[in-house]
């Protein structure tokens, strides 16, 4: 169901906050190594700029447990807001309070103000009324704009639409219509590849996508558990033993519907999770009882990208190796590639894949590049995301 958006709101002269997720990686001094998801942000601030509205934003960063740290402030990314918006941002001392409150207030059209890291208080994960209530106070409108945190009920991302208007914002919108249509109204041939390190962590999303999909494409440290599911012998290579019968039943479904269950037919294997270890490629039945796996082969690229280039929609989520090493990380490279050379429509869901991508420069290549990593995984899964559950219907 559509949900409303900042388009169908009155934003002219009123205080509108806005869930954005500024959660950027930071270097020892402090400096924003990666600005992508403030880049993201940019379209629904600058709109709410141009309509007037007084903007208050609000994000989390870093995992500072309820408590003041200096080292997770957003001073740097109130900084870097400033220099993409071309004007000033100012920022409060505190995300709630007497303070914060007279800043808000003291807002013009068209005014920017950053609150400081909601996660320095605990209720904001704890989702606490008052909290909440709190923040809906100095605000007429509620956006949310963070999809990589729409699967977590936090006060800013659930607990506050139960008290003043609550709509998307362009960036959350964007993730649902892309991602949403290729859930629900894929074109055909759907291709799905999956990677990343394990079973456990995919198995809501293989099993949702057996039921979409016409291939699926394993990759990662995930798939010796499938490959070992096929009584192949794996060498050291990562296996969690106790979702051998799952993989097994997961394959069999697959089966059962016609689905191009496909697994990798030779992989990379080194001495050692190295990069400069002794690593060479082999067939995945003649892996040697020393060696771990790090990366799918040269042979299984070829399979793999050959059924992307043909698909009309591609999902990719989770790396086919350790790509933080460069000779582990050809596997990545040449999925990525086909992607990019993909004609049909190419999402990236998040996480690891969407570093990858941008590291390897195909970014601006593909359809869509999710900014949410758990919560795209859900999101794939079927599963209802609470930031997005508690946005007004586009119907109401």
């Amino acid at each position: 169901m559509r949900k409303k958006t900042v388009r169908d709101v009155d934003v002219k002269d009123r205080r509108v906050i806005v869930r954005c997720d500024f959660n950027v990686p930071l270097d020892d001094g402090g400096n924003i190594t990666d600005d992508t998801r403030i880049v993201a942000s940019l379209a629904t601030v600058n709109y709410l700029c141009e309509q007037g509205a007084r903007v208050i934003l609000m994000s989390h960063l870093g995992r500072p447990k309820g408590v003041f740290d200096k080292r997770f402030s957003l001073a740097p990314v109130a900084r870097r807001l400033g220099e993409l918006l071309g004007k000033e941002v100012s920022m409060t001392e505190d995300a709630v309070g007497e303070n914060t409150r007279n800043k808000v207030a003291g807002l013009r059209p068209g005014d920017v103000l950053l609150l400081e890291n909601l996660r320095f208080h605990r209720e904001e994960t704890e989702n606490a009324p008052d909290f909440a209530r709190e923040l809906a106070r100095m605000a007429d409108v509620y956006v949310n704009d963070a999809f990589g945190t729409a699967h977590r009920a936090h006060a800013s991302t659930a607990g506050i639409a139960g008290y003043i208007p609550a709509v998307a914002g362009f960036l959350v919108e964007k993730e649902l219509q892309v991602m949403g249509e290729a859930v629900t109204n894929p074109k055909r041939p759907f291709t799905a590849i999956l990677g990343g390190a394990k079973v456990s962590d995919k198995i809501g999303v293989i099993s949702s996508l057996i039921d979409r999909v016409d291939n699926l494409l394993i990759g990662g440290g995930m798939m010796f558990t499938f490959l070992k599911a096929k009584n192949l012998d794996i060498g050291k290579s990562l296996l969690e033993e106790d979702k051998i019968p799952l993989a097994v039943e997961l394959m069999d479904r697959a089966e059962a519907k016609g689905i191009k269950f496909v697994l990798p037919v030779d992989v990379v294997v080194a001495e050692a999770l190295d990069n400069q270890a002794p690593h060479h490629t082999t067939a995945v039945d003649n892996i040697p009882p020393e060696y771990i796996g790090v990366d799918i082969g040269g042979e299984t690229s070829g399979i793999f990208s050959d059924i992307i280039r043909k698909s009309s929609t591609v999902i990719w989520n989770g790396p086919m190796g350790v790509f933080e090493m460069p000779n582990y990380a050809k596997g990545t490279e040449a999925i990525a590639r086909a992607m990019a050379e993909c004609t049909g429509t190419t999402i990236v869901g998040g996480g690891d894949s969407a570093a990858a991508v941008k590291q390897l420069g195909y970014s601006g290549s593909m359809t869509h590049v999710s900014t949410g990593g758990g919560a795209a995984l859900e999101f794939l899964e079927g599963k209802e995301l609470p930031g997005i559950a508690a946005l007004l219907d586009a119907d109401r």
